[in-house]
């Protein structure tokens, strides 16, 4: 919190015409964190944040660092089998949460021994902060000490706990920083959660790093945001959005008489951009997005310059001092410009591991530290990658990341459920939508029952948007189920 230091009563954040001011961010992240120690917190335990975007979410994730803790985020739209799982696994000793998913929480309370304590934000939290000492001790943490567990899902459906070290952290965002040309001067319209990685380590890391400020928002809305963007007082240079958030901006721009004026950056990830979506933004509202390319385990790998082509299609060149490859799936050799194979990366910005999971870090790299992102890809002769498919199967909708075999264990605990395959298809506002096939083993089986099921059991990005009914899933002599017939013929029925 050097900034609070040098500029004490620069605004930090904005929420809801409420400011933040470095001084006053830095003093509540200070408090929190002496209630922890206060409390009992111990260094290297891990706490819970499940709660939505606002300023306790940026002070909480401050005060655990403080305080020698570890920061577990947890999506918002989780539900009681995937808190159990992901609360559990992490052994999270304090959870704090809002008013509103207290009681998905206090569900699964009794399946995790290790959760000593939840906390809403009220009114529970000001009665903690009120036991702290007026003279907190900070532990100051270590650039090699863990500060963050970030569950992402891997392709046997289970949710896996990506380890990302402060030294991570503090290295991916002066990366950033440096090549976006972030500095004190701007204003950034932050609508991304602040539970994912493109809202919390970049947003948060880059305004707080760089000294700039930050207009929060609780979640995105289109109305709101266009206005911000329209707003002449205190106008926002910035903004970071998933492909979604664009395609809904222009068509509420048809709307509009005015258009926003340019900003100085746009940038889209979590999802591909389409070349039709960059070029009509670009004619709509004046400018070029520039998209990147990150991932959990990795925070932010490559983007188009800042300085220079904007590539449509493409996600550009690694950030200063990382690296990038394509190799062959099978045989792992290099392969050269234009030919497809798997992404790697390389850098201080990738992560220790996945957390009690040696066999799954292991199988993760190789000898000479490479990631295998499990995504397909190329690069051009000039440097520039494209993503062309993902190899573990992995569903992006709207910019979350939804993995089939999580969906389909779900999916087959509903009585009546004989088989199922469940994988993406196109669609023109989410990217991705979620579609299941199930083959009924009775003939009682309800469509309806099955997603109120899921809605139940699922986050709502993960639910199905549409349930098919069918007789028999392709397979191979192998016994596989061939994904690429299936997609082929869900795709030609209505």
């Amino acid at each position: 919190m050097d900034n609070a230091a040098r500029h004490p009563a620069k605004l930090a954040l904005k929420f809801e015409g409420e400011i933040y001011t470095y001084a006053r961010l830095r003093e509540r992240a200070a408090r929190m964190a002496a209630a922890l120690v206060g409390w009992g917190l111990e260094a290297g335990e891990r706490v819970a944040l499940f709660l939505e975007n606002c300023p306790d979410f940026v002070a909480a994730y401050l005060s655990v660092g403080l305080a020698g803790g570890v920061v577990v985020p947890v999506n918002t739209q989780y539900r009681r089998l995937e808190l159990a799982h992901i609360l559990g696994d992490a052994g999270v000793c304090l959870a704090l949460t809002d008013p509103e998913r207290q009681l998905e929480l206090e569900g699964v309370r009794g399946e995790l021994p290790a959760l000593r304590s939840i906390l809403t934000t009220s009114p529970d939290l000001e009665a903690f902060l009120a036991q702290a000492s007026i003279n907190p001790t900070p532990r100051l943490p270590g650039g090699d000490d863990l500060a963050v567990i970030a569950y992402t899902s891997g392709t046997t459906g289970r949710s896996k706990g990506a380890m990302l070290r402060h030294r991570n952290l503090i290295s991916n965002c002066r990366a950033v920083c440096t090549t976006w040309a972030w500095t004190e001067a701007d204003r950034l319209l932050l609508t991304l959660p602040l539970f994912h990685t493109h809202g919390l380590m970049v947003g948060i890391h880059g305004t707080l790093v760089s000294g700039a400020g930050a207009e929060l928002h609780r979640h995105f809305e289109v109305g709101p945001v266009y206005r911000s963007l329209l707003a002449e007082a205190a106008p926002v240079t910035m903004f970071f959005g998933v492909p979604t958030m664009y395609t809904r901006l222009l068509a509420y721009a048809q709307t509009q008489a005015d258009r926003p004026p340019p900003l100085r950056l746009y940038v889209a990830g979590s999802a591909p951009l389409s070349a039709a979506t960059f070029a009509e933004f670009e004619s709509v509202f004046g400018q070029k997005i520039l998209e990147r390319y990150g991932m959990t385990e990795t925070i932010m790998n490559l983007t188009n310059p800042y300085a220079g082509e904007r590539r449509p299609g493409t996600v550009g060149k690694p950030f200063p001092g990382q690296e990038a490859r394509v190799v062959d799936v099978r045989t792992r050799q290099l392969l050269g410009s234009g030919q497809t194979g798997e992404i790697e990366v390389r850098g201080p910005h990738v992560f220790q591991g996945y957390w009690q999971q040696p066999a799954a870090t292991a199988e993760s790299f190789d000898v000479e530290g490479w990631f295998r992102t499990g995504d397909l890809g190329e690069v051009s002769p000039d440097g520039y990658y494209t993503i062309s498919g993902r190899a573990k199967e992995l569903i992006i909708t709207g910019g979350y990341n939804v993995y089939p075999r999580e969906v389909e264990e779900v999916l087959q605990q509903y009585p009546g459920v004989g088989e199922v395959a469940v994988l993406g298809l196109p669609d023109p506002d989410l990217g991705e939508k979620v579609v299941a096939a199930v083959v009924p083993s009775s003939p009682d089986l309800s469509v309806e029952g099955l997603i109120a099921f899921c809605r139940d059991n699922l986050a709502s990005y993960k639910k199905p948007r549409r349930v098919v009914l069918v007789e028999a899933l392709p397979r191979n002599a192998l016994g596989k189920i061939q994904k690429h017939l299936l997609k082929e013929e869900l795709s030609t029925r209505p």
